[in-house]
């Protein structure tokens, strides 16, 4: 391959992805009233805090979370919350943060969480003040999870067989992530880490397996690299991450087998990279240890089954798993947004055809995986809930789950890409990959058009408000945003289905070479 293409193949394998996952990200951070995004207003004041040095904040008598101290222009009302919970209230009731009538303090209930993710998106905080701050922190973190995500598809697409991985890597951009990565809050960051993670092991494995530097040349130390700060940020990036790690890096190592895992582990280089992953989850293990992080006792009323054992718990989340996963798909705000019951059909439709390819089409071992992948995918949240029940009740919900979820659909579109079964269905890739992004896309329009309804004239109300009496406008006016969207979301299909066509192609051409 000449240089000229090579550095094609690069850019439309990092930089697409990367101004795609972006630009989602900062229009649901501009379509997104300031704190609607459940627990934001926690996680920004800490942010605003420690970017000034209040690294976790300290305790009052009579206030139950850790209080930290907000500068001038960022006092905090309890009113900036009138509409959450009424989803027939719109967000213009809410006054304006840092404005007249606030306190300069906030009892934040996670100002000893882990301080890595809040130092990467807190320091817009130190250029502007109010809400534009909070929208700057916002545009923050959709650069920072975009980068994340652009690495892991360049990592998912570098491999010589990677004709599936353009579809199983687009679902990044559904509605629920794309909100999470514009929002302050290091679950999106989490799940960025966590999809970065699994794209890019997934194919470090595979190049001890099969000493394969694919088409992008993408050399192992680069494999390293992008393995290891997705790890490091994934660890960090709430309590649960070193437990997160083990799952993902299990499962990987399950799904590309024995010959792989023992090449890594006796290759004398790997520790060098291994050392460097232990050393960011051990600062992680130590900031919860003894930063004060780990979860006190609830009472009876902040929870479900507050003091239920482990049976009761897990069984609890086996009965509300439908929920959860409607949750993970699209539950905006403070749990007053759920999408229509039809919305929905067109991702379910999605993520249910590349299921039943991966179960169908592949071999029995990669069938096997699959299913493996999909029940880690249920069990881990039901067994961890109940595990934890008698101290913190019930408090799982679906976004945190979203790591897991993305997960099974890399790992799915990785053993189509790469099972010799599969291959006589590898034709379909290039026409597959434009239906499902166009069912995604089209899932994540609707649901953003929607939850700017819900926000802008309150849920219940006649459309025609929308243009003639909007009780509340984000920046720039939700017209602009919805048609910005519509244009992402074109993007989308179109790159992706490029992308499939130039690595079935390239993959045919390199079989033919072989042939001949």
């Amino acid at each position: 391959m000449s240089g000229g293409r090579r550095s094609g193949r690069h850019s439309l394998a990092f930089v697409l992805p990367f101004a795609i996952t972006a630009l989602f990200g900062i229009l649901w951070a501009l379509a997104s009233p300031v704190f609607s995004i459940p627990d934001e207003n926690a996680h920004a004041t800490k942010a605003i805090a420690q970017a000034r040095g209040q690294i976790v904040g300290y305790t009052l008598p009579d206030v139950r979370h850790i209080v930290v101290d907000l500068p001038a222009g960022y006092g905090y009302s309890q009113d900036v919350l009138c509409y959450a919970t009424h989803p027939e209230v719109d967000a213009g009731c809410a006054p304006e943060f840092g404005g007249a009538d606030t306190q300069p303090w906030f009892n934040t209930w996670v100002g000893a969480y882990n301080p890595v993710y809040y130092f990467l998106i807190g320091w817009p905080s130190l250029l502007m003040d109010g809400s534009a701050a909070i929208y700057g922190m916002r545009i923050a973190s959709a650069l920072l999870c975009a980068a994340f995500v652009g690495l892991g598809y360049f990592a998912a697409t570098s491999g010589s067989q990677a004709r599936w991985m353009p579809v199983g890597m687009a679902f990044a951009a559904a509605p629920m992530t794309a909100y999470l990565f514009g929002a302050v809050n290091p679950n999106g960051a989490e799940v960025a880490a966590a999809v970065a993670l699994w794209a890019a092991l997934l194919r470090l494995l595979e190049s001890f397996d099969r000493d394969d530097p694919g088409p992008l040349g993408l050399p192992r130390a680069g494999l390293w690299g992008i393995v290891v700060a997705a790890a490091v940020l994934l660890v960090n990036a709430r309590a649960l991450g070193p437990l997160w790690l083990v799952v993902v890096v299990a499962v990987c190592l399950v799904a590309v087998g024995w010959r792989a895992t023992r090449r890594l582990f006796t290759t004398a280089t790997s520790y060098v990279w291994i050392g460097a992953v232990a050393v960011g989850g051990l600062f992680s293990l130590g900031w919860t240890l003894f930063g004060g992080s780990l979860s006190n006792q609830a009472e009876a009323s902040d929870a479900p089954l507050v003091n239920g054992s482990f049976l009761q718990g897990f069984a609890y989340m086996i009965r509300t798993m439908p929920d959860h996963l409607q949750q993970a798909l699209g539950y905006f705000g403070w749990f007053d947004m759920p999408l229509p019951v039809w919305v929905y059909w067109p991702i379910v439709g999605a993520v249910t055809v590349l299921l039943v390819l991966g179960l169908a089409a592949t071999g029995r071992r990669s069938a096997a995986v699959a299913v493996g992948v999909v029940a880690v995918a249920l069990l881990v949240p039901a067994l961890v809930q109940g595990y934890s029940v008698h101290q913190t009740g019930i408090i799982w919900q679906g976004r945190y789950g979203l790591f897991l979820y993305h997960g099974v659909l890399i790992v799915v579109a990785w053993l189509l890409s790469r099972d010799r079964g599969a291959a006589r269905i590898g034709f379909l890739a290039p026409r597959m990959t434009p239906l499902l992004g166009a069912a995604l896309a089209g899932f994540g329009l609707l649901a953003f058009a929607l939850v700017l309804v819900r926000y802008v004239i309150g849920w219940g109300s006649p459309l025609g408000e929308m243009l003639a009496d909007p009780g509340w406008q984000p920046p720039g006016g939700w017209p602009l945003l919805v048609a910005a969207y519509a244009a992402v979301s074109a993007l989308l299909v179109v790159g992706v289905w490029m992308h499939s066509r130039t690595i079935a192609r390239g993959e045919s051409m390199a079989r033919s070479g072989a042939d001949a």
